[in-house]
């Protein structure tokens, strides 16, 4: 049935010739593929090394992303699909997010970078992996499935398909398997740290920040929305091309370095589709409304100058990886608690509280680096004392779990 709305949605100048007839019915029973199929969210995992001889196996396909350990906690990012321009397939969807995942838990990480190999940083969706049957999906290739066109292999256990409905489902199921999914992991986040005040009962504050949590992204907006959850500066490096999805990622960083010629594009109006990469959070943090909607209406090409006056980049230069990595060599040494506090409080604050929330908001966060260790040894290097080093991060969801609580029995008190 659903083939058959596809085929009727077809314009008549492409359905009137009977070779084009044929070769289009083909793709419309392509697409859809039935709903028994069950699909492994997180069946692809990236492939990271130390450093960059680190590499497969002879035969084996090169890893979607490279995670480069540098000194002194630093980390490289590399998208690594340099022949496609760095576009995403279903495999780079899953190792960005298993990267921002792992990254997230890291508590030796004290500065992000992400840019793409080659001429590229990306250039957003490949549609052509995603609507053609065959290509690659996160199970691979395995048995055929005449009466779908589609393919279909076993990936831990679960029949992953290849067809372009399922791998658009997996795009689009919410939650993606790469959130905060466990209330542990919850309890020690440092963002998802809010619980809405107007839930007076304890199990129901537990449910809703549950909710919360799981309701957050699917994949195809992780890999972006992703990166504001990890507690570390996140610098992308943007050269060549930064279109559609791509553009969405580098949005989802904290900072932005460009080349001047590098080129922007929110181009998904040309697919007949919106920004839904979390563009709706980020762009709105960065840009008027009327500079988002001629963007998106249009998908009109601009180069990284002119991306910077809107707003978009941070800086342009001549090298930005360059300027990613000076600025990472001196934010390593910052406190690390200042800095996760820091992005906390302008994620929370910029767009979304009130003014009284703003500043209590800043009087909770100072009032807990102000006697910690690390607030201790950031002053000192002020003095000479340069050999002090920082301690670990702070877990700043239980921060912000105990102040509420201490409130909470001050005003119980009274």
């Amino acid at each position: 049935m659903c083939q058959n709305l596809l085929w009727k949605k077809l314009p008549n100048s492409i359905s009137s010739s009977a070779h084009n007839k044929s070769i289009v019915r083909k793709w419309c029973w392509s697409w859809y593929n039935p709903p028994h199929q069950q699909i492994a969210s997180s069946s692809c995992s990236s492939t990271t090394s130390s450093t960059t001889n680190d590499l497969p196996s002879p035969g084996a396909a090169p890893p979607r992303v490279i995670l480069h350990h540098l000194e002194h906690g630093i980390k490289h990012v590399e998208l690594n699909r340099p022949d496609k321009l760095n576009s995403l397939d279903m495999d780079m969807f899953h190792a960005i997010a298993n990267t921002a995942r792992e990254l997230r838990q890291d508590k030796t990480a004290r500065v992000i970078i992400i840019s793409g190999k080659g001429r590229a940083f990306c250039t957003g969706l490949d549609v052509k992996s995603i609507v053609l049957p065959n290509s690659n999906s996160t199970g691979g290739i395995g048995s055929s499935n005449s009466s779908t066109g589609g393919t279909s292999s076993k990936k831990d256990g679960l029949l992953v398909s290849s067809s372009p409905m399922a791998k658009m489902e997996q795009l689009l199921e919410r939650p993606s398997g790469y959130q905060r999914n466990n209330h542990k992991e919850n309890e020690e986040s440092w963002f998802l740290d809010d619980v809405n005040d107007d839930k007076d009962d304890d199990d129901n504050k537990d449910e809703y920040c549950r909710e919360k949590v799981m309701a957050l992204g699917n994949l195809a907006q992780d890999i972006a929305y992703l990166w504001r959850d990890v507690p570390v500066p996140v610098i992308a490096v943007l050269t060549g091309m930064c279109f559609g999805g791509g553009l969405q990622l580098a949005l989802g960083a904290d900072i932005r370095y460009s080349t001047k010629d590098c080129q922007f594009s929110i181009m998904e109006t040309k697919w007949g589709l919106i920004p839904d990469m979390s563009a709706s959070i980020t762009l709105r943090e960065l840009v008027r409304m009327d500079v988002a909607k001629e963007l998106t209406f249009t998908g009109r090409v601009l180069n990284g100058e002119e991306a910077e006056k809107l707003g978009l980049v941070t800086r342009c230069s001549d090298d930005p990886m360059v300027d990613a990595l000076e600025m990472a060599e001196g934010l390593v040494k910052r406190s690390p608690d200042a800095i996760a506090g820091a992005k906390m409080l302008f994620q929370r604050s910029w767009t979304t509280l009130s003014e009284r929330e703003c500043l209590e908001l800043e009087s909770k966060i100072q009032r807990r680096l102000i006697p910690s260790w690390n607030q201790f040894a950031a002053s000192a290097k002020n003095f000479g004392m340069d050999f002090l080093p920082y301690g670990n991060r702070q877990d700043w969801k239980e921060i912000c779990r105990e102040e509420e609580e201490e409130e909470e029995g001050s005003k119980n008190r009274f």
